[in-house]
């Protein structure tokens, strides 16, 4: 195949000039986009009018501010997110205040945090235990097993034994397995993708999902809403129906100033008949596999889980589908046969949705780091860190864990990047090894611990991951490739710079004063 077929294989629904920031203005986003400005307009044009007034109500708007920062003080808010809240009611003392009930009060997205809490309630017990995987790994590894038994108590996440898991040390390594996997699909096929973007990668995987649906498998496609900006069309779900893909997008934009645009679903999720199950960083879009450049390399990773551990991922998918759903469905596909796997190790895939009052993904990173005795090694492409993760992290490399950290060379964005090197003097100095990767973007999330426990998902090491988003991941205990896993990093670290105090704005010195400043809304980020 030459270089002309592959920009052309694969299927296609848009055309040229039909996705991207121009195309969205001059649509019903656009629209959506307008209106949304109006009513911003409008409600600056309210709040300017309560301004005229305020002398008259100084005393009333004093007090009510004073109410909002102990209220503040008293919420199980993070100390970090605090110190930004009372910063900003401090200087603005009536508009900051306002501003934070708004967001405490979910405006506008109370209704779709109740119904993700009645469907984890409903599905808490729809995949059993698997009899003495729990037990096996108490006998090998008591912490091990705590850490299971809490993540278990945030929803329903069992721990596996005999699940055979492949790990992706690059985007398309993942993908040509996963074109291989989904031409064997005979059920079921689920995605679930923070980005799909219409090239290569998707037009190849689209077009075996168009003839799977014609044979008579579900398929089902759900992506984030925010895809409507820059990569997909409003309607780009009725164009998969025609083709027989049911499709959703999660929390689509719609005209409406809420709360509702602060959680997104951050998930990387593909299932296939129950049995085999994707997760990872990478995204359905050209740049993940390196068909196209961005930030220079692109560095990600991503494991398949074959065995009972799939049916977890079964299970995240459906609850985010069944949000809008009604009468909900899980039991026949939570329930499909799985064939029988050897492997060794434990695997306990796992979820984390911001409406709750658990934050599984950041307890998980720290309990690692506070059981490890010899080494942490780390992949993310972010690093705003609240003060337990920095803490953590701080402490693990005092008390000689070694712990390194692999970040982007080349970042995607200035303002995360320059918010990421304002946490490496005090990580230095504790004894933390950071280290920037030269050929490009390191978007990979990946934990590997004392070469017998690792992570690998969606979930990045900031505010927006360990806070805003439902994120998944695969936990692994004792599983083949976490050898794969630390020698995946052995070799990324070998393309790195590392870096010291007198390096540490090697190349980006003119982001030397922006990233003391955005610390003080960085929760907000």
């Amino acid at each position: 195949m030459t270089p002309n077929d592959l920009k052309e294989s694969g299927l296609h629904l848009l055309k040229k000039g039909q996705k991207g920031l121009v195309r969205a203005l001059f649509s019903r986003l656009g629209l959506f986009l307008l209106l949304l400005v109006l009513e911003a307009l409008l409600l600056l044009g309210a709040f300017r009018w309560f301004v005229q007034l305020l002398p008259h109500f100084l005393g009333g708007a004093l007090l009510f501010s004073v109410v909002m920062v102990v209220y503040l003080l008293n919420t199980r808010m993070d100390a970090t997110a605090k110190l930004t809240w009372l910063v900003i009611i401090m200087g603005a003392p009536v508009a900051g205040a306002v501003l934070f009930w708004l967001v405490r009060s979910d405006l506008g997205h109370r209704a779709e945090k109740e119904r993700v809490a009645e469907i984890i309630r409903l599905t808490r017990d729809a995949l059993p235990p698997q009899p003495g995987a729990l037990a096996a790994l108490e006998a090998e590894n008591p912490g091990a097993a705590g850490l299971a038994r809490y993540v278990g108590q945030s929803g329903c996440h069992p721990v596996y034994q005999n699940t055979a898991v492949t790990y992706f040390s690059l985007g398309q390594d993942k993908w040509e397995r996963l074109l291989a996997e989904l031409e064997q699909a005979e059920q079921f096929i689920f995605l679930e993708y923070f980005i799909i973007d219409e090239g290569l990668m998707w037009g190849r995987i689209l077009e075996i999902l168009a003839r799977k649906a014609k044979a008579g498998v579900d398929v089902r496609v759900m992506y984030d809403g925010t895809c409507e900006f820059s990569t997909l069309p409003h309607d780009y779900p009725r164009r998969l129906e025609k083709l027989g893909i049911r499709c959703k997008a999660f929390a689509p934009v719609v005209p409406l100033v809420s709360t509702h645009y602060n959680y997104r679903d951050h998930r990387k999720i593909l299932v296939i008949d129950g049995h085999t199950a994707f997760t990872g960083g990478v995204n359905l879009a050209d740049e993940y596999i390196n068909h196209i450049e961005k930030y220079g390399h692109w560095k990600d990773t991503a494991v398949m889980l074959k065995g009972e551990a799939a049916r977890s991922f079964t299970l995240l998918f459906l609850q985010m589908w069944n949000v809008t759903e009604q009468p909900p469905q899980f039991g026949e596909f939570c329930a499909a046969p799985v064939p029988p796997v050897r492997a060794a190790g434990f695997v306990m895939p796992f979820g984390d949705c911001p409406l709750d009052e658990d934050k599984v993904g950041e307890e998980v990173y720290m309990d690692i780091l506070n059981r490890a005795t010899r080494y942490v090694h780390i992949m993310t492409p972010y690093l705003i860190l609240d003060g337990e993760l920095q803490n953590a992290l701080e402490f693990a490399a005092r008390r000689g864990v070694d712990v390194r950290i692999i970040l982007p060379g080349v970042p995607d964005k200035a303002a995360p990047y320059a918010l990421a090197k304002t946490h490496y003097p005090a990580l230095l100095d504790a004894g933390v090894k950071i280290f920037e990767y030269t050929p490009g973007f390191v978007h990979a999330k990946v934990f590997v611990a004392d070469d017998r426990e690792a992570v690998v998902g969606t979930i990045n090491l900031d505010y927006r991951s360990l806070y805003h988003h439902f994120e998944c991941a695969a936990w692994m205990y004792g599983v083949d490739c976490v050898a794969d896993i630390e020698a995946d990093f052995a070799a990324t670290q070998a393309k790195c710079r590392r870096v010291e105090k007198d390096t540490i704005w090697h190349n980006a010195r003119r982001l030397r004063l922006l990233g003391p400043l955005l610390k003080v809304i960085a929760p907000l980020m």
